[in-house]
């Protein structure tokens, strides 16, 4: 039995074979899953002021382009033996739907293209890729730049030093989310922490008096450590660990970039008050990371 067995594909009505298709149809023909493809089309802003009977054509012809082009899709997908389903669905509250749809279906991965925002307007709007990512219960594989069809090198990307991530077990679920898909695609597994000494709170006078180095080094030991000691009980080679320094967003896209990794897996939760606005280091790395994110939600 494969790594997965049902997976859910939101296609993008702009994009038509597009990475997110390319990357679920690679994973449905190595794990042997069942593939459900849905394009939610929304209505375009002045639609609500167009006369009933327009409204109504406009909605079924829409429809029926949509349909029509994820037949095809499907067709090509099944000469190749994949199992394959398609539907289209019209709506202006498409995350509402996904996740409708994901409860329904209970998926392993839900796969789905990044859709970039200006900052400027995720400021105001938060995107629907932050929105899955804080509130969808299924995995989320949010596909940007896609070497390779079939992922080469998975990165799980875990916080040792995390009370939250280790009471709740995300660091596990990470590593073992990331295992799986590796073993899937016989791709390379590696582990990477990325420690932030900005977190390190010294005063002048520590730093004149020579204890910055000392305590810098000394910390530095113990989180390296913490961090073998989670390599060696999920058996990651040594040469696959990576204990980095820098803010996480900026040292792991940079990370990831340098080893050409595919899929970086990471974990991400529901923020609340001034996090919500801000944001999440993973949701911060979709517009960085030179790879596709897999976030495994707490």
């Amino acid at each position: 039995m494969g790594q997965y067995q049902r997976l859910f594909l939101i296609a993008d009505p702009a994009m038509r074979h597009s990475q997110a298709l390319q990357r679920a149809a690679a994973l449905a023909e190595a794990s042997g899953a069942a593939l459900h493809i849905t394009a939610f089309v929304e209505p375009f802003a002045t639609f609500a002021l167009l006369e009933k009977s327009v409204r109504e054509q406009i909605r079924e012809d829409h429809l029926r382009e949509h349909r029509e082009w994820l037949a095809d899709e499907a067709g090509l997908l099944r000469s190749k033996g994949l199992k394959v389903t398609t539907e289209a669905v019209w709506t202006n509250q498409t995350l509402k739907e996904i996740l409708l749809h994901v409860s329904e279906m209970q998926p392993d991965l839900l796969i789905k293209d990044v859709q970039h925002e200006p900052a400027l307007k995720r400021a105001f709007v938060t995107p629907l890729d932050w929105h899955l990512l804080r509130e969808c219960p299924a995995p989320v594989h949010l596909i940007g730049a896609l070497t390779h069809a079939l992922p080469r090198k998975v990165v799980a990307a875990v916080d040792p030093s995390s009370p939250e991530s280790e009471s709740s077990g995300l660091n596990q679920r990470i590593i073992q989310e990331a295992t799986g898909l590796a073993l899937q695609c016989n791709a390379e597994l590696h582990l990477v922490y990325s420690y932030d000494l900005s977190s390190v709170f010294l005063t002048e006078t520590d730093a004149r008096s020579g204890v910055w180095p000392a305590l810098v080094e000394k910390m530095q030991a113990s989180q390296k450590a913490t961090l073998e000691a989670l390599a060696e009980r999920y058996g990651v080679p040594a040469e696959r660990r990576h204990f980095i320094i820098g803010p996480p967003t900026t040292a792991l896209a940079d990370f990831a970039s340098q080893i050409q990794a595919d899929v970086m897996v990471m974990g991400t939760s529901q923020r609340k008050g001034l996090n919500k606005l801000v944001g999440s280091t993973t949701e911060h790395l979709l517009y960085q990371v030179p790879c596709s994110i897999l976030a495994i939600r707490v």
